[in-house]
C-alpha cells in the first residue's frame, strides 16, 4: 500500500507521466475527437505544448493526465446533466479549487 497518497489525492496524481493523443484522450473519455477539438479551440481543456509558441496540428497536440482527469470530469458533467460546456468546465474549476484547498489545508495541519 503507497502511504504517501492522503484521502485528497487526484486521480492524477496516481497516473504515470504519460502524454495523450487527441485520439487516446477521446477514447478515455468516450467522446469523439472532434469534442476534444471543440474544446480545446474555446479553452475549456488545455494540451502541453513543450513551451513552444508555434501553431501545431491536432494530431501533435499532447494532453496530461491532469488534461485528462479535467476532460473526463467535464464529458461526465455534460452528459449526466446535459451541462453547457462552459458551465460544466466552471464546475470542473470549482472541484479544482475544492481540492487545491484540501491539499493546502492538509499541509498546514501537518
Amino acid at each position: 500500500m503507497n502511504t504517501s497518497l492522503t484521502p485528497f489525492s487526484e486521480p492524477a496524481e496516481l497516473l504515470d507521466q504519460t502524454m495523450l493523443s487527441l485520439h487516446e484522450l477521446a477514447r478515455h473519455c468516450r467522446t469523439s475527437p472532434q469534442w476534444v477539438i471543440e474544446h480545446v479551440q474555446t479553452g475549456i481543456i488545455g494540451y502541453d505544448n513543450d513551451g513552444s509558441t508555434a501553431a501545431i496540428s491536432h494530431e501533435q497536440w499532447r494532453f496530461s493526465s491532469q488534461s485528462l482527469v479535467r476532460a473526463r470530469r467535464i464529458a461526465q458533467l455534460e452528459h449526466s446533466f446535459e451541462a453547457d460546456p462552459q458551465l460544466a468546465a466552471m464546475t470542473a474549476d470549482l472541484i479544482e479549487e475544492v481540492q487545491w484547498l484540501r491539499r493546502k489545508l492538509l499541509h498546514l495541519q501537518r
